[in-house]
Formats: C-alpha cells, structure tokens, sequence
C-alpha cells in the first residue's frame, strides 16, 4: 500500500464503508497534494470574492507554507494557533502545518482578548498567527500569555516566496495527533479536543460522502466558519475530500450576506444553522433570494425545529438535513437523510457511528425514553488537553445531550443533560418549551433556563429575542401561547424581552450564560 493513501471498502447496502489507512499517513497528503496525480490541478479548490485558487496553487502554497513554518524553528509536534479569517491563507496554514508534522489549532475569530490568552497559555503554542483585523484583541494577549513567536497572515504569507514549494509529508501515522479544536464553551471554559491524522477523512467519508452525498462537481458554501468543527468538515474537508470547490466569505454571515454570497457563486450544498434559517425565512422575500443552484442544505448546533424546516421546504423545495455533532467527533454524527427527512428530529446515527441512551446508572434505555446521548466512532478526539479523564469510557463518549430514540431508530433531541429542568418533581426540557415559543409568530428566538422562584423551587424562565416592536404585551401573550401547547408545569413563570442571546460561534445558546446573568442580576437587586 502507498504512503499517505487510504483505502475505502464498501461496506453492505446503508452500511458503513471500511476505511483502510497506510501505516505512514499525513492528512495533508491525502487531502491536497493527491489531486495533482489524479488531474485536478487546473480545477478551482478555492473561490472567493478576490479571486480563484486552482488545486496546484492550493498544493505548492501549503508546501510554502509547511517550509516556512519550519524556516521559523516550529518543532514537529509543537501548536500553531491560527485566528484567521474564512480566506484561502487558512487552508495554507491549516494544512501547511499538518504537511510539515506540526498540530495546527484553529480558534474562534470572534473570542476577546481573556479568551485568547487563555487559549495561548493553555495550549502552550510555539507561534500564534492571526488575520490582521484581529490585532485589537490578539496583541493584549500575546503580550500577556508570550508565546515563542507570534505575527500576522500578511507577515506569514510574505516568507512563503522564500520558501521552497517542495515538502516531502511528515512521517506521521493514522493515529498520530493532527490538529486540535477547542470547545464552543457551551458550559464554560474551553477544551482542548485532541484530533488524530485520519479524524477528518473519517467524517469527511461517512458524512460528507456517505450521508450527504458529496461529489466531486459539487460547489460548497458554509455560513458556519473554518474555526469550529462543523465549519472545518463543510468548507476545507467535503470539498478537498471529493475534489469538490469550497466558497470562502470572510464576513459574518446574516440572511443578505449570505443570499449574495449564493447569487454570486452558484453552491450546490449549503450549510447552515438554525439562527441563520430562521433570519433568511423572515427576510426571503425582501431579499428576493434566488437558491436554485442549491441541492441540499444541513443545519447543526442546535435542533432544527420542524416549523423552520417546514417554511425553509416551502420557499426553497429544499430540504435541510438536521444533524448533531461536537468538536470532539469532528462533525455530524447523527442527521437526517436526503428524500428521509423527520422533521424536529436528528436523524439516525451517520455510517460508521454508533449511538446508545443510557440512564443515571449507565443502562441502556427502552425506545421512547430520554437520557444521555453515548457515542462510539472512529473520529472521536483521543483526548482532551490537559485533562487526566480520556474522551472515551470503554469506547464510548458521553455526549452530554440528553435524546430519545422512537421504535423506528429516530433520534430526538432534549437539551444538553445539563440543561434539564426537574419541573414539579419531573423532567422538563428547556428544548421543548423553545420550540413551542418560537412557533409564535412575534418571537425570533427563544431560550429557556431554570429560576429559582421564591420557594427556591425551580422553575422556566423564557428569554425571548422578538421580531419587531410591541413587545410589551409580548410576555404574557408568551405565557398564555405555551399554556396553551405544553403540559401546565412546563411554561414559563418568567419572560425576559432582549435585543440577543448570547452564543457560541456554531450558533449554539449558552444557557450557562443566562443563568448567571439571572444570578448577578438578583445579587445586585
């Protein structure tokens, strides 16, 4: 068997394919330089706004780029940190590193400086390199955590004519660290999640292959950027895996940005979050969006609701396949199948995955009952940074999501297990009571913590992000909307009116966040 080249077995009919790596494997190799031997170079890998970049541009830049790194004394092994804009100097970086066996660590662009140095000293980086825009809130930590070397895209990019476009791949192993991805921070600080050389041809294959169905002639679009799992299989794996061409947009992502981005340059996959549908349903018509070119569509970081699905499928004729994944397995691991699509559900478990509901004593759960979501597969981190637990427990990875799971193998989202609220003696998800509140038609979006009432008892408290003015009288038509849907324990005692929720990059509420909002509030009170 070559180096650095992976085997796919077909698997039985809607069976997981067997995946076959050479004991010496780069990731790099297989998902960059392999396309010049397979005819590809002339094609587009990259198109942005500023212009196309062909796979044998991709190729030598990222040998440049690895030469560089390595110009600079970055040892094999050591983090490079990467704050760095959706544009094509990620790629060279990302995969640079990787080529010449370094661990590329991309962070999320939108952190403030606290965050920053936390993830610099945590991580021990050899060199951070970041998007020029990012300075005002990289240099402050730069100067307080002092990595070995720091610098920005423009001053990285500017050694690469120095360097040598020629770089034989690391001697690294299948199994061998590749890159890491720190945590959304959904329940507080982030970690470090330890990815291996094959994790990203693993989701790459089962999903964007296997459960997306993939090609080679697709164009790929991801409002969800490169710095978090999701983002990083859309936009930089699918398309590098299959031969396929990835839209980069550096800007934050809204409806009109967004539908632009599609008039211009014609996806066939879209990917997106549920915040970003609901805000393009609302604004479609004004917008006078025009997504013929677009095949299917996916959403993950928090349940789709099936009303969202619904309006999206009657403007559009497109489906959206609903999906859950995390930083640790390094993309989607459950989701809707194209022409099989359960609205308000994730799906069945992605090829190659296996998913398991277990109670408070760690046994397997009947259909129909909701515990905490266990997972088993093959691009789940090793490890977590820093952190004496393994990721897996006798080869099994505790979710934290609590889900059910129907007679017919349909996974049904609950809420993070440590969301959950015990309501009058009986479980309650704040999920649940989300989705009856955004079926209203004043409401945008909508989040559900518990709140101590006066009894110290807890109970549902709705923050409520709304469409447009009159929000005075908003609450209690809330109140009396749900009292009307979900059973009388469950609706909110209290609705908070707001202009935002706070979020992670994939979109994700941080429940975590309200609660000590709630908390500071009352103590100042």
């Amino acid at each position: 068997m070559q180096e650095h080249t992976v085997t796919i077995e077909p698997g039985g009919e809607g069976a997981a394919s067997r995946l076959v790596f050479a004991p010496r494997f780069n990731a790099a190799a297989a998902f960059v330089d392999r396309h010049l031997a397979e005819g590809r170079g002339a094609k587009a890998a990259i198109r942005t706004a500023e212009g196309d970049v062909t796979y044998a541009e991709l190729a030598e830049r990222v040998a440049r780029c690895g030469n560089a790194l390595k110009v600079l004394g970055i040892a094999p092994g050591a983090r490079v940190l990467l704050a760095v804009l959706d544009r094509p100097e990620f790629f060279y970086l990302f995969w640079g590193a990787i080529k010449a066996g370094m661990v590329p660590v991309p962070l999320n662009t939108l952190l403030r400086a606290d965050d920053y140095r936390y993830m610099i000293a945590d991580s021990e980086a050899e060199l951070v390199v970041y998007s020029p825009e990012l300075a005002a809130e990289l240099a402050p930590a730069i100067a307080a955590a002092r990595p070995r070397l720091a610098m920005d895209t423009g001053e990285l990019l500017a050694r690469l004519a120095d360097a040598s476009p020629v770089l034989a791949p690391a001697p690294t192993g299948p199994l061998d660290d590749g890159f890491w991805l720190y945590t959304s921070g959904s329940t507080g600080r982030p970690k470090g999640a330890v990815h291996r050389q094959r994790d990203l041809v693993v989701s790459a294959q089962h999903y964007g292959v296997e459960t997306l169905g993939a090609r080679e002639d697709d164009v790929f679009y991801s409002a969800a950027k490169l710095f978090f799992a999701y983002g990083l299989g859309n936009a930089l794996a699918f398309p590098l895996w299959v031969g396929g061409t990835a839209v980069l947009v550096a800007e934050r992502p809204t409806a009109a940005s967004t539908f632009e981005a599609i008039r211009r340059f014609r996806p066939s996959l879209f990917f997106g979050v549920p915040t970003l549908f609901a805000r393009q349903i609302a604004e479609f018509a004004g917008l006078g969006a025009d997504l013929s070119s677009v095949r299917r569509c996916t959403s993950a970081g928090e349940a789709l609701p099936a009303h969202l699905y619904a309006a999206w499928h009657q403007l559009t004729g497109t489906e959206i396949l609903d999906g859950i994944g995390s930083t640790e397995a390094a993309h989607v691991y459950i989701s809707n199948r194209p022409g099989a699509v359960v609205p308000g559900s994730s799906g069945r478990p992605v090829p190659g995955y296996r998913a398991r509901i277990v109670g408070e004593n760690g046994a397997e759960l009947p259909a129909g009952e909701a515990g905490r979501l266990m997972l088993a597969g093959d691009s789940i981190a090793r490890c977590y940074w820093r952190n004496p637990k393994p990721t897996l427990v006798d080869g099994w990875f505790d979710t934290g999501d609590t889900y059910r799971v129907d007679a017919d193998g349909i996974y049904t989202y609950s809420g993070r297990s440590d969301d959950m609220l015990k309501v009058g003696g009986i479980w309650c998800s704040p999920v649940e009571i989300e989705a009856a509140l955004i079926e209203h038609p004043a409401v945008l979006e909508a989040a559900v913590v518990g709140r101590a009432d006066a009894d110290g008892l807890i109970k549902p408290e709705a923050w409520i992000v709304p469409k447009g003015p009159g929000a005075e009288a908003l609450a209690e038509a809330l109140v009396r909307h749900c009292k009307s849907r979900l059973a009388p324990y469950k609706y909110p005692r209290w609705v908070r009116i707001v202009d935002d929720l706070p979020k992670t990059a994939t979109g994700k509420i941080q429940r975590f966040r309200l609660r000590v909002d709630e908390t500071e509030a009352r103590a100042e009170g």
